[in-house]
């Protein structure tokens, strides 16, 4: 199998990973939070990581990836600003209304856009544009139903989509920079990420939800699924930084709506949640969307390849046809000039 393939093999397996997981852990933390009345998400979260970075742990004693120390300072300045992320993204939600909160998460598409190309010079072609708008547009549809404004909760929506762009950002570049893998980077920040909120979480869900977790009556129900929730996490954290590593922020993003629309419609047919035509409407154009952009970014891709493999085969046949070396010496010769000896190149001699 080519190595080609084998990438997209272990794309594909990346977002299928991320898509199960993420519903599943959403149906899960739905039925703890809303049945259950554990509405502590983010002290939640940091038992996530922590459970995370644990296995991890067996898993590296066991043997199954490569421990690689990288810059300290990079990785824990990434591991704060991931947790500080989350934390900003459940404060979004209780400061402002439902609708308000998923207007503040469309908005992170654009955003990361907007960063990658000042920054990073990346281009982003007008279908893709257009896909992604035809998404945001459908998602906007299906979950926006009101959009109540406070100026506390627009400043913590715009504290929170820059950090989440920034850190999603940083886990494709700094995977790129230091040559590490997303079970890597995620081992060595999962520590920060934990640490971050273990410390601030009961002082955030406190102020959303008027509650002490530490007060919690924890029934053998709520440690159950608890439990589950920390189980499935692990799979949730390692498939994020894996999917955005071998694709982009955006594309991870785009996956995160498709999450969406499933959990929309897995709460319309196992838990009966109300459904309206508007819904429907929303996630059809949402799909179209997802599925305009899936198919730009293969054909963009195939074409970048064929146009690097095109390249490559006019330079190895340059260098391998001795008759343009000898027709050049020729013409040289019989205009009655003496040729130079070559110049001797480093770096096409290194690279040959």
């Amino acid at each position: 199998m080519s190595e080609g393939k084998r990438f997209q093999l272990g794309t594909i397996g990346a977002l299928s990973l991320s898509v199960v997981s993420s519903v599943s852990i959403v149906i899960c933390n739905k039925a703890l939070i809303s049945t259950l009345g554990f509405c502590f998400a983010t002290t939640l979260t940091s038992w996530h990581l922590l459970v995370t970075f644990c296995s991890l742990h067996v898993a590296l004693w066991m043997n199954l990836f490569e421990h690689k120390p990288f810059d300290p300072r990079t990785v824990m300045g990434f591991g704060i600003l991931n947790g500080t992320s989350i934390g900003l993204l459940n404060l979004s939600l209780g400061f402002n209304s439902v609708g308000f909160y998923q207007m503040t998460k469309l908005a992170i598409i654009p955003f990361t856009v907007l960063l990658e190309t000042i920054f990073f010079r990346k281009k982003f072609s007008r279908n893709i544009q257009l896909s992604l708008g035809l998404l945001l547009l459908g998602v906007g549809i299906a979950t926006i139903t009101d959009l109540q404004l406070n100026v506390l909760g627009s400043v913590v929506s715009l504290l929170a989509i820059m950090t989440t762009c920034v850190a999603q950002i940083m886990t494709n570049t700094i995977q790129k920079k230091f040559k590490v893998s997303s079970t890597q980077l995620l081992y060595q920040s999962c520590p920060y990420q934990a640490i971050t909120l273990f410390i601030t979480g009961p002082f955030v869900d406190g102020l959303l939800t008027n509650q002490n977790v530490f007060a919690f009556n924890y029934t053998p129900q709520v440690l159950t699924f608890i439990v589950l929730s920390c189980m499935i996490s692990v799979s949730v954290n390692f498939s994020t930084f894996l999917v955005i590593g071998k694709t982009s922020p955006v594309t991870y993003q785009v996956l995160g709506h498709l999450k969406t629309c499933l959990v929309l419609a897995f709460g319309y047919c196992l838990l009966h949640d109300p459904f309206s035509w508007r819904n429907i409407l929303g996630i059809l154009l949402a799909v179209v969307g997802m599925i305009t952009y899936s198919y730009c970014c293969t054909l963009e891709s195939q074409q970048k390849a064929s146009e690097a493999s095109a390249q490559l085969s006019q330079a190895k046949e340059s260098e391998s046809d001795p008759l343009m070396g000898v027709d050049k010496g020729a013409s040289i010769l019989s205009d009655g000039v003496v040729p130079k000896a070559p110049a001797w190149s480093s770096n096409k001699d290194l690279e040959a």
